[in-house]
């Protein structure tokens, strides 16, 4: 290289002869010295076979979860100081995707003369603060004894899953469950917005008995409005598609084991594009600290 020559042979010519002779700028050589009294860029860089190592370790722990983008971030996180596009290409190169997503059937039956509630939420999907709006839905999972129903509660502020309920049937009961056990385990103040779809199920005497008790106030979804309730539709979805796609169950059990795992590691663990690739337990956590900080 030019620049390695002047350098061996500055004693014997002047920077400026030189570089006038090999036609370099003098700038140019002098940005190389500095170059070279920098630490090596790569003695810490991670070769193609350990990334690739690192990437397919990712991709196995999240099941498929994640793309490019997401196991970037986690392997910066884990302290591997690698480039976005280099990620992005290897995976390329290898095959290596996210699950894509599909479509599955809406489960709401909102054909029945119960009473609606009002649609309070209006797609605001971002309160100011925990426990201000849940949202809550069902879906299905199918095995060899027949259908699961999952029914969930959703913390609208981080994205965290708080409640849930699983069940042969897709009743006013299970929607209870799933409400009731995130009433325990948060026990919000009076005023919270629970909001839904017009399912039967949530439309129910038994069930806005049950917000009535808890001091929540109902909220709908417009008829057929499946934007309305965008939040546990994307839940479902990364559910189906990151875990559930092409497994076969034998029994409810195992269906109901696989389910509670992933709903464990989407509060603890996944990263959520919304949340600045945080988890939402992480998410809510760094809130708390904030805010105490600014208490304090």
């Amino acid at each position: 290289m030019k620049y390695a020559f002047i350098e061996r042979h500055r004693r014997d010519w002047s920077i400026s002869i030189q570089c006038s002779v090999l036609d370099v700028s003098a700038r140019g050589f002098h940005q190389y010295l500095g170059r070279e009294k920098m630490p090596d860029k790569d003695a810490g860089r991670v070769s193609d076979m350990a990334l690739l190592t690192h990437i397919k370790a990712i991709y196995a722990e999240t099941r498929g979860a994640y793309g490019w983008p997401r196991i970037w971030r986690e392997l910066r996180q884990r302290g591997l100081r690698v480039g976005k596009e280099r990620v992005r290409k290897m995976m390329h190169d290898n095959a290596i995707r996210a699950r894509s997503k599909r479509k599955y059937k809406a489960t709401t039956d909102s054909n029945h003369g119960l009473p609606v509630s009002d649609n309070l939420l209006n797609r605001n999907f971002q309160p100011e603060h925990p426990d201000l709006v849940w949202t809550g839905d069902i879906t299905y999972i199918a095995t060899q004894e027949g259908w699961l129903y999952l029914a969930v509660v959703i913390d609208l502020f981080s994205r965290q899953v708080v409640g849930w309920a699983m069940g042969e049937r897709m009743t006013r009961h299970l929607v209870i469950d799933a409400l009731t056990m995130a009433w325990f385990r948060r026990q919000p103040a009076k005023g919270l917005i629970f909001h839904s779809d017009q399912g039967s199920q949530y439309a129910s005497t038994a069930f806005q008995a049950t917000l009535r008790r808890y001091g929540m106030r109902g909220s709908m979804s417009r008829r057929g409005n499946c934007w309305d309730n965008a939040v546990t539709e994307t839940l479902f979805g990364s559910l189906k598609v990151e875990r559930l796609h092409d497994m076969r169950f034998e029994t409810r059990r195992q269906a109901k084991d696989e389910v509670v795992d992933w709903l464990i590691f989407y509060s603890r663990n996944r990263m959520h594009s919304t949340l600045g690739y945080t988890s939402p337990m992480a998410f809510e956590e760094n809130w708390r600290r904030q805010q105490e900080t600014l208490a304090a």
